[in-house]
């Protein structure tokens, strides 16, 4: 929803060097400085957060550089310190896909710091799994396996198709987990429900959508998670595609779809390793839920908190 307009009165940006290219640094540094932020640099993991946490206890905007990873950060170190209601934030994306920037409408860095500075606020959702929080998606299977194994000297050359090499390169020898997915009760009035299988992939998005329509965002407004499971395939079958993702593209009975508040994923073996915004997380059991219109965000024109109202790729489900 419209936030209400309020002054941001301290500005602090929280910037990753070495996230993407690395070569958008001399770019944010000297924009940061025109625009009144004071910066803050990152030198290992962890420390987006850490600094997003002590910067907004004393900053009203909280500015993140970098790729959807170190934004998960700012949004966990704001979170940490108790001032989500108090701190809006701004995405400056410099990373290598820049998913969650895009879906909000912001297009590269130097329309960051215009969006942060003139662009509407809006109060979105945050998904919350096992305490941690994230903006844009959790991801198990194959597809966070690979997310933790692409290089950053990958990423640097190949960029997002990085991800896509990854992912075909781990299918051959990915052995999908026996899972239990149960989703709470979804809109309308739709029950509870339970799937059980082995699964390649599980996804929930928050703000990133897992399917073959063109418009990639889901709606981060709803308070509802967009949960994607398909279901394990012959290998065969699966490398016999360009990429991972035309599966996506294709209706098919081994893919799953839930509109829900909340899902939890348990493991009749080992345990799963998730990515969450590019950050892992190793767990048996995974509880999320979502914490609705927690966070503030400066957002571009071209962002729609509803992209399904004018059927512009109506995300499909099953009630």
């Amino acid at each position: 929803m419209e936030a209400d307009g309020r002054t941001e009165r301290n500005r602090v940006l929280v910037l990753n060097p070495v996230s993407g290219s690395g070569d958008h640094v001399d770019d944010v540094v000297e924009l940061a400085a025109d625009y009144g932020f004071d910066i803050r640099r990152t030198e290992e993991a962890g420390d987006a957060k850490r600094l997003a946490q002590v910067a907004a206890e004393e900053a009203t905007l909280v500015a993140a550089a970098g790729g959807d990873g170190t934004v998960n950060e700012a949004v966990n170190g704001i979170a940490a310190a108790g001032e989500l209601e108090t701190t809006t934030l701004a995405v400056v994306p410099a990373g290598t896909g820049n998913n969650f920037a895009s879906n909000v409408g912001v297009e590269g860095i130097e329309h960051a710091f215009a969006v942060a500075e003139t662009g509407r606020r809006r109060t979105i959702d945050l998904g919350v799994a096992n305490g941690q929080v994230f903006a844009n998606s959790c991801v198990g299977g194959v597809t966070a396996k690979a997310s933790g194994e692409t290089s950053t000297e990958s990423k640097s050359e190949l960029g997002v198709l990085a991800y896509v090499k990854e992912t075909l390169d781990a299918i051959g020898s990915f052995d999908s987990p026996p899972l239990q997915v149960d989703t709470g009760e979804g809109p309308d009035g739709d029950s509870s429900r339970t799937w059980e299988g082995k699964a390649l992939f599980v996804l929930v998005g928050n703000c990133r959508r897992f399917t073959g329509a063109r418009t990639a965002q889901a709606n981060v407004e709803d308070g509802l998670l967009e949960v994607t499971i398909v279901e394990d395939a012959p290998t065969t079958d699966l490398l016999g595609d360009a990429t991972v993702e035309r599966l996506f593209d294709q209706e098919s009975d081994r893919i799953v779809r839930r509109r829900t508040p909340s899902v939890t994923i348990e493991s009749r073996g080992e345990s799963v390793q998730y990515s969450l915004d590019g950050e892992m997380l190793e767990t048996e059991r995974l509880r999320i839920e979502t914490d609705p219109g927690a966070l503030e965000i400066a957002v571009g024109d071209d962002y729609d908190p509803n992209p399904d109202e004018q059927k512009r790729g109506l995300w499909p489900f099953e009630g």
